[in-house]
């Protein structure tokens, strides 16, 4: 068995992590390295004021005056994930360092395996860090169903959780991943 641990707009967690004030307030991410930098990524009160990604940051301003234009912080990064891989390795010594924000676990041992991805979901949590997670019989279904997973989702079989999904669900669950 394989899990996936997953911290969704993990860039924009990063940046924000220690600013819970900003977590009512429309956020969006860009990446100032650019030459024109466009947002990577926004928090839902952003989306609901009308921004999207690629937008300009004078873009998002115009359409809420209340948006709040963060800069991707990689040391910050660096630092929420290797809180992340800590707590995998907690679970098991076959820890993957799958991409920022994501990592993949092999399990030897199936006992208790939700309770225990749900206390390392519960620990990532108490250090201001917003995770999900999966737990299914190959990598790749655990990859795709951590990114719809609410909390922790355990899936038994594989055939029939992927049969369901819309085909825009393996697109949308990670740009360029697959």
């Amino acid at each position: 068995m394989f899990a996936t641990i997953y911290l969704p707009n993990f860039f924009l967690q990063a940046a924000t992590r220690h600013q819970p004030e900003l977590r009512v307030k429309p956020v969006a991410l860009i990446e100032e390295q650019e030459r024109k930098p466009l947002i990577i990524q926004l928090n839902d009160a952003a989306e609901k004021a009308g921004i999207r990604k690629g937008m300009t940051p004078s873009q998002a301003l115009a359409r809420s005056l209340l948006v709040v234009i963060k800069v991707r912080g990689c040391a910050q990064e660096k630092s929420i994930h290797e809180i992340l891989l800590h707590y995998a390795f907690t679970l098991s010594p076959f820890v993957e360092n799958t991409a920022l924000g994501v990592c993949t676990i092999q399990f030897t041992d199936y006992r208790d395996l939700s309770p225990k991805l749900a206390k390392v979901i519960e620990q990532l949590a108490e250090c201001e860090i917003i995770a999900q997670a999966a737990i299914a019989p190959t990598s790749d279904t655990s990859f795709l169903a951590a990114h719809l997973a609410r909390s922790v989702l355990h899936i038994e079989n594989a055939k029939e959780f992927l049969a369901p999904l819309p085909i825009e669900t393996f697109a949308t669950s990670s740009p360029g991943f697959w």
